[in-house]
């Protein structure tokens, strides 16, 4: 009889609990001087997290915009076509709305896209903003979105950032840099008064906003738009996770969304959420679990009014439409000390297409995908203590099999089975099949199978060394089979859950492979070999086993891989897409750690690949 072992909602539970203890919590300290300093170090270890693995020399670079001239505007305010360099060979767009009459110094406010898709920084919304802060007086940067706009190619899909995290450069950087550049043209722009630079955008763009207004003090004036909201609140309903750079490695390890608005403080901010958003981030789950909790620190600087609120409820959908762009007017002149504006001005006939709009980017640009392809073939071999040095990468933490309860067992036709539930002593869980002829002996070898597509499809692996005399335990690791938080073949709850463990400081790689030594602990205690055999099947379950046997060569005999790779390249190659295979991109893992280091530093393991599997 075939019993299942753990229900998805289970698996979701455990990780659940497991990344709660890990995000961090915010205090209100006793004294704005308290804040102003914790608000420092948590800048300079933000920004340190962010370029980890980026040259220096193309964080500290200079930026380099090019005037390809002006475009048709309209009354009061003019267009200006520029293209600007994110890093060598990756070039952006934008277009600058200047005020027709440009005295003095003026205030400014960059402009960043959401995930606005093919159409890019021309999309209705955002012409009408820009159009009206122009002929206010303001001078408006509109920046295109890596991905979006004229950057909509497939390999700008934001989840190629993972690849550059493959590759050791955190994926949160290049999309850092590509905004900032924005507020460092504004900054040396000499129309620009620099007390007075402010910052929107919806959704991504919501969440561009509030990272860059947070950790670079130049922004003075936020109003960030539907985009983000304290991770506690966000993995609870798993309908809010954002791409990849939103969840970024380590990102949230110190410093969750909740303490980044606070990092506003004293700093004029207006949240803006929608009642009903059909996106994410509903007004009425954020409010509570991330304005009132800034608001004390607001007060601490006696500056409570420069955090403001507004719920939309017109159109109430995920929107920056006329009621959000009226708040957003008067909040931004208000604090500018301008005229304060109450409503919108007339803009429909000024709308231009895409094509009006484009700028061009040179036709060699490189892609999100390309650059970590580059990126890789800068990177030096890894040197000192390996074993040490791929534990830190891994984030590895050896784990005790706390519990291993049999849910069922039969003997039947000659084999003895067991079904078995493992508990380890962090809290998550995993499953297993254990089988043995009747007839085998008691000092019988071990070996563990791993399937990518979980055991109940290692059927063939499992019969196979049961035939020899072996036992057999097949495995479902966290994010395999039964230990998956999914149902069915929907991928969404695991690419969720390892983005979150990243976000928080955790590398879902090094709790596999944890887990697959502590069962191989178990299963050699409870035999009286101490080495067992491992078999994968599968470019996942192949990593996994490598680098198990690489951390604890002493626990191994054997491995043998089938349906596997000759390098991770492949993963850059082929490209293996990060819903395929989210464990395996680790930061800084490839190509320090390819199978050609990891294979030896597993000293008496026995490594055989098949170019097939048997299936």
């Amino acid at each position: 009889m075939e019993v299942a072992l753990q229900a998805p909602a289970v698996a979701a539970h455990r990780l659940r609990q497991y990344i709660s203890e890990r995000i961090p919590s915010l205090k209100v300290p006793a004294s704005a001087a308290e804040w102003t300093a914790e608000a420092k170090r948590l800048r300079e270890r933000q920004l340190e997290v962010i370029f980890r693995g980026w040259p220096r020399e193309w964080v500290e670079a200079p930026p380099r915009f090019e005037d390809l001239g002006l475009i048709s505007g309209g009354e009061g305010f003019r267009r200006r076509r520029l293209r600007y360099e994110i890093l060598p060979r990756f070039c952006s767009t934008a277009i600058l709305y200047e005020p027709a009459k440009m005295d003095g110094k003026l205030p400014a406010i960059l402009n960043v896209n959401g995930h606005t898709g093919a159409p890019g920084k021309s999309v209705e919304y955002k012409q009408k903003r820009s159009i009206n802060q122009a002929r206010r007086g303001i001078l408006a940067l509109d920046l295109e979105w890596p991905g979006m706009g004229e950057l909509f190619t497939k390999e700008n899909n934001h989840f190629f950032g993972a690849h550059l995290d493959l590759v050791g450069a955190n994926a949160v950087g290049f999309f850092y840099l590509a905004m900032r550049k924005g507020v460092d043209y504004l900054w040396q722009h000499p129309s620009v008064d620099r007390t007075r630079i402010g910052m929107t955008g919806l959704s991504g763009g919501g969440w561009q906003t509030i990272v860059l207004s947070s950790l670079d003090e130049r922004t003075a004036v936020s109003v960030p738009v539907a985009g983000y909201m304290a991770l506690q609140a966000r993995i609870q309903p798993l309908a809010e996770v954002g791409d990849l750079e939103q969840n970024g490695t380590d990102f949230l390890e110190q410093a969750d969304y909740v303490h980044m608005t606070a990092m506003r403080a004293p700093r004029p901010t207006l949240l803006i959420y929608n009642n009903e958003d059909d996106c994410c981030f509903r007004a009425p789950t954020v409010k509570p679990t991330l304005f009132e909790p800034v608001r004390p620190f607001f007060r601490l600087y006696g500056r409570e009014h420069a955090l403001a609120w507004h719920e939309n409820l017109d159109p109430s959908d995920h929107n920056y439409q006329l009621d959000n762009r009226r708040q957003a007017y008067r909040f931004f002149t208000s604090h500018f000390g301008m005229p304060v504006a109450t409503d919108e001005l007339q803009a429909d006939q000024d709308i231009l297409s895409f094509e009006e709009l484009r700028v061009g980017i040179p036709p060699e640009n490189l892609t999100i995908l390309g650059l970590a392809k580059e990126l890789a073939a800068r990177a030096t071999p890894a040197e000192g203590n390996l074993r040490e040095l791929l534990a830190q990468t891994l984030r590895y933490k050896p784990v005790d099999v706390s519990q291993a309860r049999t849910l069922w067992n039969a003997k039947h036709q000659g084999l003895e089975s067991r079904n078995l539930a493992f508990e380890f002593a962090n809290g998550l869980t995993a499953t297993a099949g254990w089988f043995k002829s009747i007839s085998a002996p008691d000092d019988a070898a071990v070996t563990i199978v791993l399937d990518d597509k979980g055991k109940r499809s290692a059927g063939r692996e499992i019969s196979d060394r049961v035939n020899r005399g072996e036992a057999v335990v097949a495995a479902d690791l966290l994010f395999f089979g039964e230990s998956a938080p999914q149902q069915g073949p929907a991928t969404q709850p695991v690419t969720a859950f390892t983005q979150f463990l990243g976000s928080v400081g955790e590398r879902p790689l090094g709790l596999e492979a944890a887990q697959v030594i502590a069962v191989a602990q178990w299963a050699a205690e409870n035999s009286t070999r101490k080495k067992v055999r491992l078999e994968t099947n599968g470019i996942r379950s192949q990593v996994i086993a490598a680098v198990a046997a690489a951390l604890s060569p002493s626990l191994f005999s054997e491995v043998v891989v089938r349906g596997g790779v000759d390098s991770l390249r492949h993963l850059l190659d082929t490209p293996v897409e990060y819903a395929a295979a989210p464990d395996l991109f680790c930061l800084g893992l490839y190509p320090r750690f390819d199978f050609q280091t990891l294979e030896p530093m597993a000293q008496g393991v026995r490594f055989i690949r098949h170019t097939a599997s048997p299936r």
